[in-house]
């Protein structure tokens, strides 16, 4: 009885894995950004109200980690075809180590993020001169996603290059 699949037969799903794992931990950490921080604008909305599209920008940063992992995402399932090219046990642990890497960095960015812009949307109502300070932290935690995304797409680049050939 012959295959036609040459390669590792559980190979894909480690990589299907990773896209998953990518997308659903980077959305994690999009969705608790944006409500955690989408809180603090409601509350900072009550005492000043003319702050308010100012103060939307922790929420707008928050909703791109979600995009993150989603670029991520198509990376990895456009690099899954076992029936074009062989796909060993290699590409697929490189595949969910990608998709874990820019998932993980998205969630850990999604939490300090919604953690510093609840804070900092309310007291930039009291204090209006801590709105770039409060930017400035936020650029540093959206960083922390866009780490997991160039580490991410360098180790899924490495799919692909376990067999000579």
């Amino acid at each position: 009885m012959s295959s036609v699949f040459s390669g590792d037969e559980t190979a894909p799903f480690f990589g299907f894995l990773g896209a998953a794992a990518a997308l659903v931990f980077s959305c994690m950490g999009a969705a608790y950004g944006t409500a955690k921080s989408g809180v603090g604008v409601a509350s900072m909305g009550v005492m000043r109200p003319e702050l308010v599209m100012k103060s939307i920008v922790p929420v707008v940063m928050a909703g791109v980690l979600g995009i993150y992992g989603l670029i991520i995402a198509v990376i990895i399932s456009t690099g899954i075809n076992p029936k074009a090219k062989p796909y060993y046990l290699f590409d697929g642990y490189a595949h969910l180590s990608s998709g874990l890497a820019c998932g993980l960095a998205g969630l850990s960015a999604g939490m300090a993020i919604g953690i510093v812009g609840d804070a900092g949307v309310r007291a930039n109502a009291q204090q209006p001169k801590l709105f770039v300070g409060m930017i400035l932290i936020l650029i540093f935690a959206e960083a922390l996603a866009l780490y997991g995304l160039i580490v991410g797409i360098i180790l899924s680049s490495r799919a692909g290059q376990s067999r000579a050939e």
